[in-house]
């Protein structure tokens, strides 16, 4: 989805989009959410889910990388595929209270389906990132279960909804209201198209310095000197064959995207990118000692870097783009970029 072409916001792309213009646009990718909204239980919260390809995860691993741009964050999972390069279970979103119930959640689901984890074969390393959503939501109240995660898994598909959705419900982004994004970007290399697609979790940045297309977006109300104490969560999927190296590198260039649309990376913001790959597979089981696995000519590697970037920055705008004024918890209410700037932004 993206930004829809008969917007009035109007980002120029280099690259050519995607068939929806979402992360599920990189093959075997899909994208399940549950979104929990209550007003009078001032609950606005949720969990999104991606899960990286259509095989077993656990015994099919897709190589993998990060970047801890800044690292005021509580993501689970982390450690592991710097170590080794490698993702073996879907990816959950939601709020910073919610990690341990979906770690739990998600261990289960795993379980579940993969009978010899922790029997015949070692643990596994479940991933969960988070964002802080209790300026909308009452946090405190823990209103994530374990069932939400694992309803968030069952209904992923193709196609999923942007902004105040899932675990963006109750997300703020430059003190507007802000949720989940996605784009995707097409690439060709010796004649074969491959896909980048982004989807992200904007809970970042400070009043007034949006920029959209490169221009600093005018605000319509008085301009607040609240510090930066947000975080954005960025999961990169891609169909080329790149090795775990290269996946650190282009999760790197999550900065990019960030930084063009106004995020400076403040002191109190957790912003965390993971990059992974379906274009190689490290098998669980195997008995060969020497794996075949490819890798990319980093000397060819710029259009990659500079795609990824311009994905990652239309997730942003989209994930405002598609947000909805909400008022939540002690009454505070957020516009949406629609009413910040009375349907006229650009």
């Amino acid at each position: 989805m993206g930004i829809p072409e008969n917007s009035n916001i109007k980002l120029r792309n280099k690259f050519k989009k995607g068939k929806r213009n979402l992360i599920t646009d990189v093959p075997g990718v899909k994208v399940g959410q549950i979104t929990k909204k209550d007003s009078n239980a001032d609950i606005h919260t949720g969990v999104t889910t991606i899960i990286p390809r259509e095989e077993n995860v656990f015994e099919n691993k897709t190589l993998a990388g990060t970047s801890v741009i800044n690292g005021f964050g509580k993501s689970v999972g982390l450690i592991q595929i710097d170590e080794l390069g490698t993702i073996e279970t879907p990816i959950v979103m939601t709020n910073t209270f919610g990690v341990g119930t979906a770690l739990n959640a998600l261990t289960k689901y795993m379980l579940m389906n993969n009978p010899e984890i922790g029997v015949s074969t070692g643990t596994v390393n479940c991933i969960v990132t988070e964002c802080n959503d209790g300026e909308l939501n009452d946090i405190r109240g823990m209103h994530i279960s374990e069932q939400d995660v694992l309803e968030s898994i069952e209904n992923a598909s193709l196609d999923f909804d942007e902004g105040d959705v899932g675990s963006g419900t109750g997300m703020i982004c430059m003190e507007m209201k802000g949720g989940i994004g996605s784009a995707s970007r097409v690439v060709k290399f010796d004649g074969k198209e491959y896909t980048i697609g982004a989807i992200l979790m904007s809970n970042f940045g400070m009043e007034g310095n949006l920029r959209i297309d490169g221009t600093l977006a005018d605000k319509t109300y008085k301009k607040c000197n609240k510090p930066e104490q947000g975080s954005c969560i960025i999961i990169i999927a891609t169909d080329i064959p790149l090795n775990e190296r290269q996946l650190r590198r282009v999760a790197k260039r999550a900065t990019v995207g960030l930084a063009r649309t106004g995020s400076f990376l403040g002191n109190g913001s957790g912003d965390i990118a993971i990059a992974f790959s379906n274009g190689n597979t490290v098998p669980h089981f195997s008995d060969r000692c020497i794996l075949d696995v490819k890798m990319f000519n980093d000397d060819k590697i710029d259009d990659i870097f500079e795609a990824t970037a311009e994905t990652v920055e239309e997730c942003v705008i989209s994930s405002l783009y598609h947000a909805n004024t909400v008022v939540g918890i002690r009454d505070k209410k957020v516009l949406s970029l629609k009413e910040t700037y009375n349907e006229s932004v650009r």
